[in-house]
């Protein structure tokens, strides 16, 4: 198997050789990791719940945490789970690797659809799958929401959605996700959507791949399953708390599966991440820490904000050139767009993860606008 660098891998080789700009603040704005701080709470249920750590922890996961997970997407969705149609992981990296290989283990020439750009993670999953891939190609023309090509998703075994999306910070409307239930109902594919930023909203909230399932008579979800997690919601990645739901018929195979894998969660993490699954009031002031962000980014580079995700996706003339400039210029990391996509098609962005304070990011976004303006 022949894994391609990770971005940042990329990123760091490119950059190796420049000396940035000495008289200014190093900033980074590459990774899609909060840089606010884990809400109290949760800390000190992690705190109270170290001497767990003499047990070891059920691959099923403790009911108190399931529970949780179920009223999250109760509240949040509308959408009473039954036990047996959510899983908790640990995160949703681990899943969404080692899902795809357990779906199409047996299968014969197996076929991966997913989103390009995308999060380099399908991509491995693929690749450790022996899986023919085709990418569906977001483009600033179809409103990065690619067109549902029948012909050309026969004979795909599982396709991967990844909105709210990252890196674009597209949202997709219910009525384009029913029509991709109702194409995974009509070709037999597994349909799987990462719903990982569906919490990180300005105003409306996201639905759920699972909401379009209801809405076009699939209720029992056959062939549908999301991923989310709390690493972007609680600003908490390192819980390593998601969970995956859905097509119950699926998930108790991959539980099954699961047993073997060995990713079980820590008791002490889970006991945390109970109580931020539970919680819906901390997620509401992350919200607004990002909201202030995106006006930030409104007031100096004139965008409009984005519905959902924290994410910027600049259009620039060379993202390469552009990202060289920002670090040798203005001591600035940016993300190249390219270093997140496949194939013939390609990005003249970059992406910009407005998870810094305000007064970061504003210095970070003035330094953006003066590069944009060629401003030394």
């Amino acid at each position: 198997m022949e894994f391609q660098s990770y971005p940042f891998e990329k990123l760091d080789t490119l950059l190796k050789d420049i000396t940035p700009n000495p008289d200014l603040e190093p900033l980074v704005l590459t990774i899609g990791e909060p840089q606010f701080e884990t809400p109290a709470f949760i800390q000190e249920e992690l705190r109270k719940s170290v001497p767990l750590l003499n047990k070891y922890p059920k691959t099923a996961g403790e009911a108190v945490l399931k529970e949780a997970m179920r009223g999250f997407v109760g509240r949040r969705f509308g959408i009473e789970l039954e036990n047996d149609q959510l899983i908790p992981t640990f995160g949703t990296r681990e899943v969404l690797f080692n899902f795809p290989q357990f779906l199409l283990h047996d299968r014969q020439n197996p076929t991966m659809a997913f989103t390009n750009p995308f999060y380099q993670i399908y991509e491995g999953a693929a690749i450790a799958s022996g899986a023919k891939v085709i990418h569906l190609n977001l483009t600033k023309e179809n409103s990065f929401l690619p067109p549902i090509d029948k012909d050309e998703l026969k004979g795909v075994d599982l396709v991967i959605l990844n909105y709210p999306n990252n890196p674009t910070s597209a949202s997709a409307p219910i009525a384009y996700l029913k029509e991709w239930v109702e194409a995974s109902q009509e070709l037999g594919f597994v349909l799987l959507n990462d719903e990982c930023y569906s919490e990180i909203y300005n105003d409306t909230p996201n639905p759920s791949l699972l909401n379009a399932a209801i809405e076009v008579g699939n209720s029992e979800f056959k062939n549908i399953l999301v991923v989310n997690s709390i690493s972007k919601r609680s600003s908490a990645p390192g819980l390593r708390s998601g969970f995956i739901a859905g097509d119950r018929k699926i998930l108790k195979e991959y539980m099954r599966y699961r047993t073997y894998v060995g990713c079980a969660s820590p008791l002490p993490l889970q006991m945390a991440s109970t109580k931020a699954w539970a919680d819906e009031e901390h997620v509401k002031e992350n919200r607004e820490k990002y909201r202030q962000n995106f006006q930030i980014a409104q007031e100096i580079l004139g965008i409009t904000p984005p519905k959902s995700t924290f994410y910027i996706w600049l259009e620039v003339d060379d993202d390469i050139e552009f990202t060289v400039r920002a670090y040798r210029e203005k001591n600035l990391k940016l993300l190249p767009g390219s270093f997140l996509s496949r194939g013939e098609f390609k990005t003249k962005h970059v992406r910009i993860a407005l998870v810094e304070s305000k007064e970061k990011v504003r210095e970070a976004l003035t330094r953006v606008k003066e590069l944009l303006d060629g401003k030394k």
